[in-house]
């Protein structure tokens, strides 16, 4: 994280806690990451949270998440979280319960009475809600106000870059009834992005009572971590030389480009300039996943790997990268100056269209449209990487 977001939270909670900091911690930060879909926001708050205890070494921080792999993270010391009950989205638009067998709105009031109860309890300094205002359906609704109430505890929201096409937002933020409570709750709003590659708090009109509580913190930085284990052929194929990693993050919506990867393996191996290492990501169909396993072991120039909680540490040893166009992973880009095509998910939003197209006309990655997306179109736009 940038420096102007640690400041952002130094000022934010000068002098907030007084009663109940016996327990040695001058500070706790509680962390909402909604997470109905992939690793996006769960990872955002991680590398936050990471950032945050690493500069302040007097702070907790608790991560509210609804990630079903969240245990397959590691955290730092004095980091920590709350898994409430997992839902998805749909295709349709809907959501449903994850695991339990029980209708969506008993699990949104379980979620939302596992956040507030855990807010009371933690009695945060700083309560930092990632990306959904209100929360997922609006489950931190009544935190939000709880904690206003008792006082003491700064509300923030924080924004990646990018959020959605500038119509289609603000239509979702009228429904939603967001600009009210962003004038009313919130104390400050993060946006994890710079003004010069895309300003929100002017595509989205912002008014101007909501305007001044926003801050950029740029993007959050990532490094490489401590090397965490790989299985033997993969360690192999990284260390054999430069290679290409694929990467389509979460893996939920990876099927097109894996398989456009490998299909662009099959027929031009002898043409393209590395190997390859295609991490699938842990969402990516099963059945899926094991069609593709087979094609590409007979790939003498391709290694595939499920899933891998330090992706920077591979992308930093990559020549290249291929991938969709999420905050995450382009921030992993801008941090190790990897040259990149990006292929951006177009649905249902257009947050990653939008970052890559702006990213390109900046010079800073090259960008491949889905719909231009073939065997052929890859193959030539990864010769084209050196």
């Amino acid at each position: 994280m940038s420096s102007t977001g640690i400041r952002a939270l130094e000022v934010g909670g000068r002098g907030a806690r007084s009663a109940g900091a016996g327990d040695g911690a001058s500070y706790r930060v509680l962390m909402y990451s909604h997470d109905s879909f992939g690793l996006g926001h769960l990872r955002r708050c991680r590398a936050i949270a990471h950032a945050l205890v690493e500069h302040h070494k007097k702070l907790n921080v608790l991560i509210l998440s609804g990630s079903p792999i969240i245990g397959r993270f590691s955290f730092r010391a004095r980091v920590d979280f709350v898994r409430v009950p997992g839902i998805i989205k749909l295709r349709n638009g809907d959501y449903t319960s994850l695991s339990l067998d029980v209708n969506i709105e008993h699990t949104l009031a379980l979620r939302a009475s596992i956040i507030e109860h855990t807010a009371r309890v933690f009695n945060p300094d700083l309560f930092l809600v990632d990306k959904e205002p209100l929360g997922l359906l609006g489950e931190v609704r009544k935190t939000l106000h709880m904690l206003k109430r008792r006082g003491g505890c700064r509300l923030v929201l924080g924004l990646r870059d990018i959020m959605d096409d500038p119509g289609l937002l603000a239509e979702e933020w009228r429904r939603k009834r967001v600009m009210p409570a962003l004038e009313r709750l919130y104390d400050h709003i993060w946006i994890y992005g710079l003004p010069q590659i895309y300003d929100p708090v002017s595509a989205y009109r912002f008014p101007a009572s909501v305007a001044a509580k926003a801050a950029f913190t740029g993007y959050l930085r990532r490094e490489p971590q401590a090397e965490a284990y790989l299985p033997h052929e993969v360690a192999t194929a990284i260390q054999g030389g430069p290679f290409l990693l694929v990467t389509p993050g979460g893996g939920g919506d990876g099927t097109e480009l894996v398989d456009a990867a490998l299909s662009a393996y099959e027929r031009f191996n002898g043409r393209l300039p590395w190997p390859a290492l295609i991490v699938y990501g842990p969402f990516l169909p099963a059945r899926q996943r094991a069609a593709f396993e087979r094609r590409a072991a007979r790939l003498k120039r391709v290694t595939t790997l499920t899933f891998h909680e330090h992706l920077e540490n591979l992308m930093e040893r990559a020549a290249a990268v291929v991938c969709l166009g999420g905050y995450n992973t382009f921030c992993e880009v801008l941090s190790l100056n990897k040259r990149s095509l990006i292929v951006p998910r177009v649905t249902p939003r257009a947050e990653q269209l939008l970052r890559a197209t702006t990213a390109r006309e900046l010079g800073l990655v090259q960008v491949l449209l889905p719909e231009q997306l073939t065997p052929e179109t890859l193959a030539a736009a990864i010769m084209r990487l050196p």
